[in-house]
C-alpha cells in the first residue's frame, strides 16, 4: 500500500484512536477532529473544523499572539505535552476533566506546519481520586476529617461543604454554637484550597475595642496615634495570597465593618493614618455564635456586610445533635491524651459512656474534650471511671439517674449499661470489632464474648428498642 492509498483511510485510521484527536494549524485553527472528539465535546466536526482552539476553553492552555508574541501557543516553543491534567469546556458550557497530550507536526524540511493534540477522558477517574481523598482523610489514624471526627450524617454533610467551600476563592462563614470545632473548619477550608501555601491569619473580633481593631485588620502608620512608633502591617496584609480568619465577626463595631466591606469589594485598604491605598488579595473566612440575620434586623450588623460575606454558609451541629460521634470523639481524645501523659488510660466505663451518650453537652465538643483532660488529671489508669469525672458532673441530674452509687447500683442497671456502652462502641466502630475494643479500653475477646452474652449479630441491625 503507498502513501496515496494511505492517505485515502486517514480517516478511518484516526478514528481507530480511542481518545479524542485534534489537529491544529499554525494560527491556531482546527483542520481536523476524530469521532471520539466529536463525542468528547459534544461538538461536531464541521462546528469545530474552521474555528480556532480556543473554543475548548482549555484551561491550561497558554496563547500567545495577545501579548505580541508570534507563536500561536506555549506548544509552539515547548514543542511536546506529555500527561497533562486539563478541563476543557463542552458545547453545553459544561467542563469535562482530560489528559492531554500534543505533538508538533513537521514538513519534510522541518518546519512546523501544525500540531496534533489528543483527549482522554479521566472525568470518572478523577471522581474516585476524590471519593479515595475523602475516605482517607475521614479515616486516616482515626483522626478524621482535617482533625475533625465524625462519622453522622450530618458531619459528613460538612465535609462535603467544606471542600465545595474550598474550592472557591467566595467568602465563607461558618456558623456554630461555642465549641463545635469553627477554628478547625477554617484550618480545614484553607488546608483543601488553592491558598493553603500562603499564610492563614486567625483575628478575634470580638477582643479590641474600636480603634485597636482597625489597627491590627488594617494596619497604621506611623505617628498615626498616640503610642504608634512605627509602620504596622496589619492582618489583611499579612494574609496576602492566603486566608484570614475573623472569628466572632459579629463583635466588629459598625464603622469598622463599613471599612471591612470595601476591603472585600475592592481588594484595597488604607492604613490607619495613612492616605495611600494598598492592594491586599485575601480571601475572608469568618466565624460566629451569633444570629447574623437576626443582628442585621436589630440594626447591629450592617445587611450589605451580611450579603457579602455569607457566599458560602457552613453550618456546625451541636454535639447533642450528632450524638453516635461521642464514641469517636471521646477515642480519638484518649489517644492524644494517652500520649501526651504517658498514662496507661485505655478507654471509658461503661457507666461513663452511657452517661456521655445521655448528656446534652451545652459546650459542645470543647467541654467533651475538657472533661477528658480532667479525668487524665486525676486517674492513673486503666478506665476512666464516674469518679474521675469533675464535679460538675458528678452532680449533675441525669447523671445521679445514670451512674447511681456502686453500694447501691443493681446487676440489672449494670448489665443495661454494659450492653448500652457495648452497642455504641460497635455501632461507631462500623462492626469492627478490634476498634469497639479500643473505644470500650477492652481486648477483642472481650467485645466477641459480650457479644454473645447479650445475643448480639452484625448480621441484624441493632434497633432503637434493643439500644434502651
Amino acid at each position: 500500500m503507498d502513501s496515496i492509498e494511505l492517505h485515502r483511510y486517514y480517516k478511518e485510521m484516526i478514528n481507530v484512536v480511542s481518545d479524542g484527536l485534534m489537529v491544529v494549524g499554525k494560527d491556531g485553527s482546527i483542520l481536523m477532529v476524530n469521532s471520539h472528539m466529536e463525542n468528547l465535546t459534544g461538538f461536531s466536526s464541521g462546528e469545530m473544523v474552521g474555528s480556532t482552539c480556543t473554543i475548548l476553553n482549555c484551561d491550561v492552555c497558554e496563547i500567545y499572539r495577545h501579548n505580541g508574541n508570534n507563536q500561536w501557543c506555549k506548544l509552539f516553543d515547548v514543542g511536546r505535552v506529555r500527561g497533562k491534567r486539563c478541563m476543557i469546556m463542552k458545547k453545553d458550557g459544561t467542563y469535562v476533566s482530560a489528559l492531554k497530550n500534543a505533538t508538533l507536526l513537521r514538513d519534510k524540511k522541518g518546519d512546523i506546519i501544525g500540531a496534533v493534540e489528543t483527549f482522554a477522558d479521566i472525568t470518572q477517574l478523577d471522581q474516585k481520586d476524590l471519593q479515595i481523598r475523602q475516605l482517607s482523610k475521614i479515616l486516616h489514624d482515626g483522626q478524621g476529617f482535617f482533625r475533625m471526627v465524625g462519622r453522622s450524617p450530618a458531619m459528613e454533610r460538612v465535609f462535603q461543604i467544606i471542600e465545595k467551600a474550598a474550592s472557591s476563592d467566595a467568602p465563607v462563614i461558618i456558623y456554630g454554637e461555642s465549641g463545635t470545632g469553627k477554628e478547625l473548619t477554617a484550618h480545614a477550608v484553607h488546608q483543601l484550597g488553592r491558598r493553603k501555601d500562603k499564610p492563614f491569619i486567625r483575628f478575634n473580633c470580638a477582643a479590641l475595642g474600636e480603634a485597636l481593631i482597625e489597627s491590627e485588620l488594617f494596619g497604621h502608620a506611623k505617628g498615626a496615634f498616640t503610642g504608634a512608633l512605627s509602620h504596622r502591617q496589619g492582618r489583611f496584609e499579612s494574609a496576602h495570597g492566603g486566608d484570614i480568619f475573623l472569628d466572632e465577626i459579629s463583635g466588629i463595631p459598625l464603622a469598622t465593618q463599613a471599612k471591612l466591606l470595601r476591603v472585600l469589594e475592592t481588594r484595597r485598604l488604607e492604613r490607619v493614618g495613612d492616605a495611600r491605598e494598598l492592594c491586599v488579595d485575601a480571601r475572608v473566612v469568618a466565624a460566629t455564635n451569633q444570629d447574623l440575620a437576626g443582628l442585621v434586623k436589630d440594626g447591629r450588623f450592617r445587611e450589605d456586610l451580611f450579603f457579602r460575606i455569607n457566599v458560602m454558609p457552613i453550618h456546625l451541629p451541636p454535639l447533642r445533635e450528632r450524638k453516635e460521634d461521642i464514641p469517636l470523639l471521646a477515642g480519638a481524645f484518649i489517644g492524644q491524651l494517652r500520649q501526651k501523659s504517658g498514662k496507661m488510660i485505655t478507654g471509658l466505663h461503661p457507666k461513663v459512656l452511657s452517661f456521655f451518650m445521655e448528656y446534652d453537652w451545652p459546650g459542645n465538643v470543647r467541654e467533651l474534650k475538657s472533661a477528658l483532660e480532667y479525668a487524665f488529671v486525676i486517674a492513673e489508669a486503666g478506665l476512666i471511671e464516674p469518679g474521675h469525672l469533675p464535679k460538675s458532673f458528678q452532680e449533675d441530674r441525669a447523671a445521679s439517674k445514670l451512674m447511681p452509687s456502686i453500694s447501691g447500683h443493681s446487676i440489672i442497671s449494670e448489665t443495661s449499661d454494659e450492653k448500652k456502652a457495648l452497642i455504641e462502641a460497635l455501632r461507631a466502630a462500623g462492626g469492627n470489632k478490634s476498634a469497639a475494643a479500643k473505644i470500650l479500653g477492652v481486648n477483642r475477646m472481650t467485645v466477641w464474648n459480650r457479644m454473645r452474652k447479650y445475643g448480639l449479630h452484625l448480621e441484624k441491625k441493632v434497633s432503637e428498642s434493643e439500644f434502651y
